[in-house]
């Protein structure tokens, strides 16, 4: 079972970074210089994908796509370290696959290393936020309604794209695959750890919130 769940993770964030960087190339390439026509086209593309890719591929992995939602699961104690280890490497490298897919499919090098700049403390705020909110989402989904989560996810990464600095990567593997990327999509290679450490940084504080906000004990003794 566990070689299906890896290929699974591998296939839906190859897809998932295929579908963003893809259509973020596509939507910088007919928007005629319009940023917010481009980033409406790529927010679209990218809650659309993950509505599928979580429906389809949820009942074989659970869809984890990214390596933030596996270590929460793993502090959840619902992961093993060993699983949660070989699903990051898998995500990492369906991601970068997903680059390249997408590089491929525009006749582009297949990898290239980013020049767009997102640096600050608002940009890296945005991504602790957007990353808490995103784990808060899921196990908020899970606790209420399971089969509501593959939209639940795919419109409030759609939401995020507008309402944070960053446009939401809140995936460390995605911000890893987008730094080899240099099209609208993509991150400068220097601001990629720090990308990836507030993410990290919100996925603790997220698992605690949501151990407390959704304890079924506590909702039925309010009840």
């Amino acid at each position: 079972m566990i070689q299906k769940q890896l290929v699974a993770e591998f296939l839906g964030t190859m897809m998932l970074v295929a579908t963003v960087v893809g259509s973020g190339i596509m939507a910088d390439g007919l928007s005629a210089g319009n940023d917010a026509v481009a980033l409406l086209g790529n927010t679209i593309a990218t809650g659309a994908i993950l509505y599928v890719l979580i429906t389809v591929l949820g009942p074989v992995s659970g869809a984890h796509f990214n390596p933030a939602v596996s270590i929460a699961f793993f502090l959840k104690k619902q992961l093993s370290a060993k699983t949660c280890l070989c699903f990051i490497l898998f995500q990492i490298a369906g991601g970068i696959a997903g680059t390249m897919l997408a590089h491929f499919m525009f006749e582009l090098p297949l990898i290239q290393l980013s020049d767009n700049a997102r640096s600050g403390l608002s940009q890296y705020g945005s991504e602790w936020l957007a990353t808490m909110g995103l784990i808060c989402v899921i196990f908020g989904g899970i606790a209420s309604k399971p089969q509501a989560v593959p939209m639940l996810v795919g419109l409030y990464i759609s939401a995020a794209y507008w309402f944070t600095a960053s446009t939401s990567f809140a995936n460390p593997a995605v911000t890893i695959a987008r730094s080899l990327s240099d099209s609208f999509s993509g991150i400068d290679p220097i601001d990629m750890p720090y990308f990836i450490g507030a993410q990290l940084l919100a996925i603790y504080p997220a698992v605690r919130l949501c151990k407390w906000l959704f304890s079924k004990q506590d909702i039925k003794g309010a009840a």
